[in-house]
C-alpha cells in the first residue's frame, strides 16, 4: 500500500488537523461548536478548507465515498452556519445548528480514524482496508459517542430556552408588581 501524499494531499492534512483541536476545544469550553466565537470561526474555516481540498484528492482516481462525505459536510457546516443567522423559529434554529456541527466534527472522526488506522504503522497499518473490522469497531464507537453529545446538548439547549422563559415570566411579573405599586 502507498503512502505518499502529494502536496495538495500533505496541504489537505496540515489544514485537516486544526479542526480535530478546534472542535474538541469548542466542546470542552461551550459543549458546542458556536461559530460566532473564534474557535467556531476557526473550525468552520478550516473544516470548509478541508472538504474543498479533499475533492482534489482520490486513491481510486475518481469521485468515491470520501467524496460524497465530503459534500455531506459541506451541508452540515452551511447549515449550523445559517442557522447562527437565522430570524426566524431562534430556537429551533439553535437545536439545528449546534447538531449540525456536531454531525460535521463526527464525520471528520470518522475520517481522522480511517486515514490514520489505515496508514499507521507505516510498515504494517492497524486497518488493512477501508472495511477493515477494527474501522467498524471504531465507526460504532464514534455513533454512540455522538448520539450521548447530541443527548447531552438537547437537554442543554432546552435547559436555557427553560431558564429563559423563567426569567421573562419573572420580568413580567416584577413589572406589573413594579407599576401596581406605582399608581
Amino acid at each position: 500500500m502507498s503512502h505518499h501524499l502529494s502536496p495538495l494531499g500533505i496541504f489537505h492534512t496540515a489544514v485537516s488537523v486544526l479542526p480535530i483541536f478546534l472542535g474538541a476545544a469548542a466542546f470542552i469550553n461551550r459543549g458546542r461548536i458556536d461559530p460566532r466565537t473564534w474557535v467556531g470561526k476557526g473550525y468552520l474555516a478550516t473544516m470548509l478548507i478541508g472538504s474543498l481540498t479533499a475533492f482534489g484528492i482520490s486513491k481510486t482516481g475518481g469521485f468515491n465515498f470520501g467524496h460524497v462525505l465530503s459534500l455531506m459536510t459541506i451541508l452540515l457546516l452551511s447549515a449550523g452556519y445559517a442557522a447562527t443567522k437565522a430570524r426566524r423559529f431562534p430556537q429551533v434554529a439553535e437545536y439545528v445548528g449546534t447538531f449540525s456541527l456536531s454531525a460535521s466534527y463526527l464525520l471528520l472522526l470518522v475520517f481522522t480514524t480511517t486515514e490514520t488506522l489505515t496508514r499507521l504503522p507505516v510498515e504494517h497499518p492497524i486497518a488493512s482496508g477501508m472495511d477493515a473490522p477494527i474501522l467498524e469497531t471504531v465507526r460504532q464507537g464514534l455513533l454512540v459517542a455522538f448520539l450521548a453529545v447530541i443527548a447531552y446538548q438537547a437537554w442543554t439547549i432546552r435547559e436555557s430556552h427553560a431558564r429563559q422563559r423563567h426569567l421573562a415570566a419573572l420580568d413580567v411579573y416584577l413589572t406589573r408588581v413594579a407599576y401596581e405599586t406605582a399608581a
